[in-house]
């Protein structure tokens, strides 16, 4: 069976990492979100687990040459599996063309685009009204689902912080970055006629459901 590949893309904010995973399980996709299998890579001791690793402890970006050997290989070890989802890859134009390069070795090709849309006043609300427990990591939003206790974890009672990429300069500059480098991935992928487009600014259920009627 030839496995079918999606990419989820979206800006910061959009809930791409909850969908990613609900989606997975849903229909049995082999998830590859970057940052899960580096640390995955990095706790098995693999020898590219091992190169990342050196970068890594250092506070330095993984070079994407690595990344994309790191990928490749998930790729080979889930040949013949229902599908594929990428969460976090590719980035950029210039990855997708190490993604192109890659899927081609195996006769496979990017198959749809879920594209989750939201716009920028949307996000900068969602993300500025998130809170974080700094203990068990548990997230809140003052507005849709608030602590019980003020500013306090329901679970630990400790006081709940903002995350430093969720303060206003820095959701800005994330959502510049994100406009400039990821989002000509969905034109690129739109003139292939290849782009599920999603209105993200509902529950992350409703949008679950959509996606999934979709694919």
């Amino acid at each position: 069976m030839k496995s079918k590949i999606y990419i989820l893309i979206g800006p910061p904010g959009a809930g791409k990492g909850t969908q990613a995973k609900n989606i997975a399980n849903t229909k049995d996709f082999v998830l590859i979100s970057t940052g899960d299998l580096l640390r995955e890579n990095v706790e098995k001791k693999t020898e590219l687990g091992q190169i990342a690793k050196s970068y890594m402890d250092k506070g330095e970006f993984v070079p994407i040459d690595l990344v994309a050997k790191i990928i490749k290989a998930n790729i080979q070890q889930n040949l013949g599996k229902n599908g594929f989802l990428f969460d976090g890859f590719p980035r950029d134009l210039s990855q997708n063309v190490l993604l192109d390069g890659m899927l081609k070795e195996f006769d496979l090709e990017v198959d749809k685009v879920i594209y989750i849309d939201v716009k920028d006043e949307a996000i900068l609300e969602r993300l500025t009204n998130r809170r974080v427990c700094p203990k068990c990591k548990k997230v809140y939003h003052m507005k849709f689902n608030k602590p019980k206790n003020d500013e306090l974890c329901d679970d630990c009672g400790v006081p709940l912080i903002t995350r430093d990429d969720d303060k206003p300069e820095v959701i800005k500059n994330r959502l510049a970055t994100y406009h400039k480098s990821t989002h000509p991935l969905v034109e690129h992928f739109e003139k292939l006629g290849k782009v599920i487009r999603i209105n993200g600014e509902r529950t992350p259920k409703e949008v679950e459901n959509e996606i999934i009627s979709h694919i």
